[in-house]
């Protein structure tokens, strides 16, 4: 649920790179009187590449599932780790400079929360954690190839559609979650809905909706990445890409996980 909060921060990143790839007199003096034989750019000062991002996002996952392996041995971090990861999450998010340490460090706060919850579903419904791996990884694939054969493309009213739908999703859950802390009553799985004669949770419903509205954000964090190389901003908000694809999968897993779940219980 990331991407469409970020645009901003890819924004400065987009005019940080025009403000490298416009040297100003003096540094074109300083060019002209250079000799020929330069020195690589600064890291601050390097574009970024395809590359970047992969590595960048490689890192992401490799923290994430070192804290997942540490919850799902430690359950009983789950409920810290869901609150840390809310906070640490919308921190990055809202950063105009992306933070290295604190996208990593999201990344090892979401993977125990991420973890414990696995742990939990998969007490109850066992092979449920593979069964969503697997799903998550197939909705990515074929994003990621609708993307690339710009059969599905993002769009200003793309972008404005998830700022809205994205951000009512994310207000629906936190108050959701707020009442099940409270009096215990699940909104998702307590009330059914009948359709075609058929009775059903209505997360049913809910979680349809977030898979289809996290598999749009992934088209926004893949033209995201291709934006941000296009226009050659700095290297540095490859982690922002990696942090937006990141938080984009977990969101996906999630709700995958209790689709699941629900279509089990019945």
């Amino acid at each position: 649920m990331s991407n469409p909060m970020m645009r901003r921060s890819l924004n400065e990143g987009t005019k940080a790179g025009q403000q490298l790839q416009t040297p100003s007199a003096d540094q074109l003096n300083a060019m002209y009187m250079a000799p020929s034989a330069q020195p690589q750019r600064p890291v601050d000062e390097r574009v970024m590449t395809y590359d970047d991002v992969f590595m960048k996002s490689l890192l992401c996952f490799a923290v994430l599932l070192v804290g997942a392996a540490v919850g799902w041995f430690a359950p009983i971090l789950t409920l810290p780790a869901v609150l840390g990861g809310l906070v640490l999450g919308l921190v990055n998010a809202f950063k105009k400079e992306p933070s290295p340490g604190l996208i990593l460090a999201y990344a090892a706060v979401e993977g125990v929360a991420l973890g414990g919850i696995s742990r939990a579903f998969e007490g109850l419904y066992n092979g449920i954690v593979m069964q969503a791996i697997l799903a998550t990884l197939c909705v990515f694939g074929v994003m990621f190839a609708l993307f690339k054969a710009k059969i599905v493309r993002n769009s200003p009213k793309l972008m404005k559609f998830l700022l809205i739908a994205v951000g009512g999703y994310a207000i629906f859950s936190l108050i959701s979650f707020g009442i099940t802390l409270v009096t215990g009553f699940n909104m998702r799985s307590d009330v059914h809905v009948s359709l075609f004669g058929m009775s059903f949770p209505i997360g049913v419903l809910i979680s349809g909706i977030a898979i289809v509205l996290a598999a749009l954000t992934l088209i926004t964090d893949f033209d995201m990445v291709e934006q941000g190389v296009r226009n050659r901003i700095p290297e540095r908000y490859s982690w922002l890409c990696a942090f937006s694809l990141m938080t984009t999968l977990v969101w996906l897993y999630i709700e995958i996980l209790r689709l699941l779940s629900y279509l089990r219980s019945n």
